[in-house]
């Protein structure tokens, strides 16, 4: 409950970061974004809905530099991707063939059909679809693909993350429309987010339907 109630109200929960940590907000968004990519038992983290926010708040009240922003939340994000590589390139296989409590194995199953029929480019749409961004590294390792080949789909994804959501709560966060129903708009953003999981499981079960 605490971690939907920090979700459907993360802009009021930066705010209070900002006013008790100060300049250690920055620090602290970073750990989340690098959590949230680098390790596959943390799926859940509100990843998007927390850059939008965190942009509006830059906005509005001046603590953040949107710029330094963006930089430290594409490094970790860069970082955290790189690390989920590495750990399913060392236990992945391993992971694929048992079950563990920790790790959800229909995300992971998913997420290798995806990257199946997408390839690389799965890393790059990853980054938008809650769940996936954080299964889809750690396939990319377990899989073994070539890290050189991971590491730039890992960067553009990365930044195209990180700019777009940051630039969007920066330029529109703030609008009487938006503040007033952010509430709203976080779970337009899951919704949103989580749309194409929804429609490729979907499909997947009328194929097997049929």
């Amino acid at each position: 409950m605490e971690l939907l109630d920090f979700i459907l109200h993360v802009d009021d929960h930066l705010l209070e970061f900002i006013t008790n940590y100060g300049v250690w907000i920055y620090a602290i968004l970073f750990l989340i974004i690098f959590v949230e990519t680098g390790l596959v038992v943390m799926p859940f983290l509100p990843g998007d809905s927390l850059l939008f926010a965190a942009g509006a708040l830059a906005a509005s009240t001046g603590a953040m530099d949107p710029f330094v922003l963006m930089i430290l939340l594409f490094i970790a994000a860069v970082l955290g991707d790189t690390l989920n590589y590495h750990i399913g390139k060392f236990i992945g296989p391993r992971v694929f063939e048992t079950e563990s409590r920790f790790i959800n194995k229909q995300h992971l199953n998913y997420t290798q059909k995806f990257f199946a029929k997408h390839g690389g480019k799965t890393i790059i749409f990853a980054r938008f679809v809650p769940f996936a961004r954080t299964f889809a590294p750690f396939v990319a390792g377990a899989g073994s693909m070539n890290y050189k080949f991971f590491l730039s789909f890992n960067a553009i994804g990365g930044f195209l993350w990180i700019g777009s959501f940051i630039t969007l709560g920066y330029l529109f966060g703030n609008m009487p429309i938006v503040k007033d129903n952010f509430t709203h708009l976080i779970f337009g953003i899951i919704i949103i987010s989580v749309l194409p999981g929804i429609i490729g499981f979907i499909r997947q079960k009328l194929k097997k339907a049929h």
